[in-house]
């Protein structure tokens, strides 16, 4: 819960506009009521191992995130929700990029830019 707290405060603080983590199934009441209490949007998905995959920020990252990724499992997402998914939580560009040249198999030399 000390990592959700993290996060739920570097979200007030602007750092972050939307986050997921990984969190114990036990906890999910908790998680609800620290955001319902923060007026934080938030939508919660079980996991096969007990876990819950919990996502929250600003309204507009939570809608794109609820039409491409929310409603199954991370690893069926496509190339394209991938990369979507990485650069919502904030992750390197260009290292999303290199993620959806692999899934891709775009090749390195493939086409060259003058």
């Amino acid at each position: 819960m000390r990592f959700l707290h993290h996060l739920i405060y570097e979200y007030k603080k602007g750092v972050r506009d939307f986050i997921l983590c990984t969190l114990s199934g036990e906890s999910e009441d908790k998680v609800k009521f620290k955001l319902e209490r923060n007026a934080i949007k938030y939508e919660i998905r079980k996991l096969d191992n007990g876990n819950i995959n919990v996502f929250f920020g600003k309204d507009e990252c939570m809608r794109v995130a609820n039409k491409i990724c929310i409603n199954k499992p991370l690893n069926l997402l496509s190339p394209e929700e991938d990369f979507i998914l990485g650069i919502l939580l904030g992750y390197s560009i260009s290292e999303q990029c290199s993620r959806y040249c692999k899934r891709r198999n775009i090749r390195n030399k493939e086409k060259e830019y003058v």
